[in-house]
């Protein structure tokens, strides 16, 4: 008997860019990037790409809740560049999120420079230790949502930590709508998902070093 296949099942991520070196989706909210542990978690955007691309690895992350654009290799040594070049903050990221609480607009940037570290007794969850690694994000606020008592924030992280955006939006006070780790049951009730979305990818093509640059508008 074949197993069942988990109800409810994330729509399929769409292509925005395809070469004959990468690929570039743009991953709905609640699919995984890689496999998970157990058979109800081996729906990913790995699987399904490679349904298409048998080729396609995986270059980055985004968390299963959050949407938005993601870049695969089509080789292990495209793979390895694309790896290189996130470790040099090569890849320049931008991300939209919406955050409780009425913040004034403000074309000015912000900076959060908290170090994280996993929260061992409650992983996956992360926290902010000055012994973590040493973590930056900058945000500035695109628009006040005073009806909804809450804000919509351009990110843009300097680093790649685990949960970093949420982690730190949530230690200033103002947690991502929807987050179910790191916001009370009131702010994350308040969205039906997570309300981050990686919106912008730039970066150097790895094999010709052609300038790149994706954008996908958030879809709340």
């Amino acid at each position: 008997m074949k197993p069942s296949l988990p109800l409810n099942l994330p729509p399929e991520p769409t292509l925005v860019h395809e070469d004959p070196h990468l690929l570039v989706l743009d991953k709905p909210s609640g699919l995984l990037c890689v496999p998970g542990r157990g058979e109800d978690k081996q729906d990913c955007l790995s699987a399904r790409a490679q349904a298409r691309w048998p080729e396609a690895l995986v270059a980055h992350r985004l968390d299963m809740a959050t949407s938005g654009l993601v870049l695969m290799a089509r080789s292990p040594a495209v793979q390895r560049a694309l790896g290189d070049a996130f470790a040099e903050q090569a890849v320049w990221k931008r991300y939209e999120a919406v955050v409780d609480g009425v913040l004034a607009e403000d074309p000015h940037w912000s900076v959060i420079d908290a170090p994280l570290m996993a929260d061992w007794p409650r992983r996956p969850l992360q926290k902010i230790d000055p012994a973590g690694k040493p973590s930056v994000t900058r945000w500035r606020v695109l628009e006040a949502l005073p009806a909804l008592g809450a804000s919509r924030l351009l990110l843009e992280p300097r680093t790649g930590r685990t949960h970093q955006l949420r982690v730190h939006l949530a230690s200033i006070g103002h947690p991502i709508l929807g987050d179910a780790l790191y916001a009370d049951a009131a702010v994350q009730a308040r969205a039906s998902r997570l309300m981050l979305h990686a919106s912008v990818l730039q970066f150097r093509h790895p094999v010709d070093g052609q300038a790149l640059r994706f954008e996908s508008p958030a879809p709340f």
